[in-house]
């Protein structure tokens, strides 16, 4: 936990973990498992590429990881 990356993608992957554990308690499924795998990947895709040199497109993936939470997983959705 050196960089701002690792900061921002383990708090970002630590929502989706709550998150997940919130929907894996209900009665009704709403989503499946393997919906919350590209927001995983692309935290450790973006960590990786702002830990190897390239912020820019470090950045642009790591803002794409909540518009992608919040068009599919819908985690406010009632």
């Amino acid at each position: 936990m050196e960089t701002v990356y690792d900061w921002i993608t383990v708090a970002i992957f630590a929502g989706l973990i709550v998150l997940f554990l919130q929907r894996s308690t209900a009665e009704v499924q709403v989503d499946s498992m393997i919906q919350y795998l590209p927001p995983a990947l692309g935290c450790a895709l973006g960590n990786y590429l702002g830990n190897n040199g390239h912020p820019i497109l470090a950045l642009l993936v790591i803002a794409t990881i909540p518009v992608y939470v919040w068009l599919v997983l819908k985690p406010f959705a009632r």
